[in-house]
C-alpha cells in the first residue's frame, strides 16, 4: 500500500511540474506574456467579428461558422429571455391573485361595516322616534292638563 502511495505522489508531482511553469525564471515570464498577449489578440479579433466588424478577412467557411455561433448564441439568449419573462409572468400572477384575495377581504369588511352602520342608524332612528313620541306625549299631556284647567275655568264662568 505504501509503495502505491509513493508512486502516486511521484506521478502527481511530475505532472504538476509539467503543467505549472516555473514563474521564477525570466524565460517563463516572457513565454507566459507572449501566450497571454496572443490570447488577448484572438479574443479581441473574435469580439470584433461578433460585432460585425473586420469580416473582410474571413473566408466563406469562417463566415458560416461565425453565423452558426451567432445563431446558437441568439437561441440561448432567447431561451433565457423567455425563461425570465415566464418567471416574471408567474410572479405577477401570484401578486394579482394575492391582491384579488385582499380586495375580496376588504370588500367583505366594507359590507359588514355598512350593515353595522345601517343597524346602528336604524337603532338611532328608532330611539329618536321613540324619544320624539315620548316628548309629544309629554307635550300633549302637559298641554291637555292646561287645556282642561282652562276649560274648567271656562265652565265655571
Amino acid at each position: 500500500m505504501e509503495r502505491i502511495l509513493e508512486r502516486y505522489e511521484r506521478c502527481s508531482y511530475a505532472e504538476r511540474q509539467l503543467k505549472e511553469p516555473d514563474f521564477e525564471s525570466p524565460v517563463s515570464w516572457t513565454l507566459e506574456h507572449a501566450k497571454l498577449k496572443g490570447r488577448v489578440e484572438v479574443l479581441q479579433r473574435n469580439q470584433r467579428h461578433y460585432m460585425g466588424e473586420d469580416l473582410d478577412s474571413l473566408s466563406m467557411k469562417e463566415l458560416q461558422n461565425l453565423e452558426h455561433q451567432l445563431d446558437v448564441s441568439l437561441k440561448h439568449i432567447r431561451t433565457r429571455k423567455n425563461q425570465l419573462m415566464n418567471e416574471s409572468i408567474l410572479e405577477l400572477q401570484k401578486k394579482d391573485k394575492a391582491l384579488q384575495e385582499q380586495n375580496n377581504i376588504l370588500a367583505k369588511k366594507i359590507k359588514e361595516r355598512e350593515k353595522e352602520m345601517a343597524a346602528s342608524a336604524a337603532a338611532a332612528t328608532a330611539a329618536t322616534t321613540a324619544a320624539m313620541e315620548q316628548q309629544q306625549n309629554h307635550d300633549l299631556n302637559s298641554s291637555g292638563f292646561g287645556l282642561s284647567q282652562h276649560m274648567g275655568t271656562l265652565n265655571v264662568r
